[in-house]
């Protein structure tokens, strides 16, 4: 009798835990929705726990790391605005969807991420920065709701193209600041039983930087890290561009292997230009204000997750919400006298990516496999549980943030093209290991490159000549031609130049 009862007891505990662990047949499933927040040239690195930049917190993009995923080898295939975003929305590179630059039209029949997700019934919204091919602000397919504005738009009263109708801000409103209640908004009028897709996409961190009233000068007493190498292309080695106090220069190790014999002529002419700083963006901001101006203006953006996050929280979505924080392309500071991206070394390249999402990734995950722009796309079908398109050259990486192992890619293909506005810069292809990078110098007579990553990640040490790493150079020279015939990219993608040229020396040249 005892150990029937005994039996019977055991019997309903079991049941009772498995009923607990299970979901009931008829239970509705909960939404599986997508919130993607992109942010304008975000370095990889500069973020709080990093540790990179002294004083810089991000609470909020902290808390996205400790409570989901860092993946840390994200790269863009193009270090530039329209090229990454149109990747970003494609799943494509650049050369397949051929927005190659910041005036690139639309090809036809581009299909978007948002497209599918809408046809499969989610609400979908737009809010920010577009910023690409020949479409302005206009509404674009694939979304319920559009909020946008004209070119880079401006961080203080801005003009937002609302579904179709302008509005304007002429009471000190802060751009970074409005996306934000605006996302929140329309957050407030979707379904919460059904799914939605959020895609915010700010302004900030481009230049020129503005932050918001409350961050203003958060970083004057902050100082600079400057890097290492900031000096090497230098003819006046004693000069501290932009640094009023006497003596601040970088710190460079007795250790760091230089190779400037071979350092690419146009990487050393280019420290007295626009993109150089010495005379960054023609003289119009010191180094330093340049520096601390946009970690100033990167903290509203971390305001802005945070204030994401909560409103997740208050909702009860913030565990079926797959949320993605992430940078267009990433920027210099100085690194071989360079400012900004469009180059191919790691800070122009290198993007950071956030993902909290319980159902996928466990917190304080790590990802070191290699995730580029083109994988977001095929990503979030993926959660949203919908095949691959066929024309889209990435791939979901849910299984990697999973912890599950399949076939990944293990490198990093890039391209650049050259542009009419900023020619000191070439058109590049390459490729990244993770121990080596390859780049491929196209159109100038000049030194292509090869570095090695592991003793010189800061790519000073050019090995393209040397005897020891020939067969190294050939086959990655290899592997980035066979990449560029196999996906369609043996050709530049040209188009008329219609931007206007402010430089006095393109008078006439038409």
């Amino acid at each position: 009798m005892k150990n029937t009862l005994l039996a019977g007891c055991t019997l309903v505990l079991i049941t009772s835990l498995l009923a607990a662990f299970r979901p009931e047949v008829n239970a509705p499933t909960r939404p599986r929705n997508i919130i993607f927040i992109l942010a304008d040239d975000h370095r990889y690195d500069f973020m709080g726990f990093t540790g990179k930049v002294p004083g810089l917190q991000t609470p909020n993009l902290d808390r996205l790391a400790r409570e989901g995923a860092h993946v840390r080898n994200a790269f863009v295939s193009t270090a530039l605005c329209s090229p990454s975003r149109a990747s970003i929305l494609t799943g494509q590179y650049a050369h397949t969807h051929k927005v190659v630059d910041n005036f690139a039209p639309l090809t036809p029949g581009l299909r978007f991420f948002p497209q599918y997700l809408k046809k499969a019934g989610y609400k979908t919204a737009f809010l920010g920065k577009w910023h690409m091919g020949n479409t302005d602000d206009a509404p674009q397919p694939g979304f319920d709701y559009w909020l946008s504005f004209r070119g880079q738009g401006d961080y203080y009263n801005p003009t937002f193209n609302i579904n179709g109708k302008r509005v304007s801000y002429t009471d000190s409103s802060y751009t970074t600041d409005l996306l934000t209640d605006y996302a929140l908004k329309w957050l407030n009028t979707v379904d919460k039983s059904k799914p939605f897709c959020l895609y915010l996409s700010h302004k900030a961190v481009h230049a020129g930087f503005q932050p918001a009233k409350r961050h203003r000068n958060a970083f004057r007493n902050t100082p600079i890290n400057y890097p290492e190498t900031m000096y090497l292309t230098a003819t006046d080695s004693s000069k501290v561009w932009g640094e009023s106090t006497p003596g601040a220069k970088p710190v460079v190790s007795p250790d760091l292997k230089v190779n400037m014999a071979d350092m690419p002529n146009w990487v050393k002419q280019q420290r007295y230009s626009w993109h150089g700083v010495d005379y960054l963006y023609h003289g119009t901001i010191s180094f330093n204000d340049f520096y601390r101006q946009y970690c100033e203006t990167l903290l509203g953006v971390d305001d802005s997750v945070g204030r994401v996050l909560a409103w997740l929280e208050q909702n009860g979505q913030l565990d079926n919400t797959m949320v993605v924080y992430m940078g267009d392309n990433g920027f210099s500071f100085g690194e071989r006298g360079l400012i900004d991206k469009r180059h191919m070394y790691e800070e122009s390249m290198r993007v950071p990516l956030l993902v909290r999402c319980p159902a996928v990734a466990r917190p304080g995950t790590k990802l070191e496999s290699v995730v580029q722009n083109i994988d977001l796309a095929p990503t979030f079908l993926a959660y949203a549980g919908l095949p691959k398109p066929a024309q889209m050259q990435g791939n979901s990486f849910l299984p990697l943030l999973k912890g599950e192992r399949i076939p990944w890619r293990d490198r990093a293909f890039y391209e650049y093209y050259w542009e009419a506005d900023f020619p000191q810069t070439p058109t590049m292809f390459g490729v990244r290991t993770d121990r080596y990078k390859y780049i491929f110098n196209h159109g100038v007579w000049d030194a292509n490159e090869l570095y090695d990553l592991q003793s010189d990640p800061q790519e000073v040490n050019n090995l393209i000549r040397s005897p020891a790493h020939q067969a190294i150079a050939k086959d990655m020279k290899d592997q980035v031609f066979t990449w560029l015939e196999s996906t369609g990219g043996l050709q530049i993608p040209l188009h008329p130049i219609r931007q206007k040229r402010f430089d006095h020396r393109y008078e006439g040249n038409y």
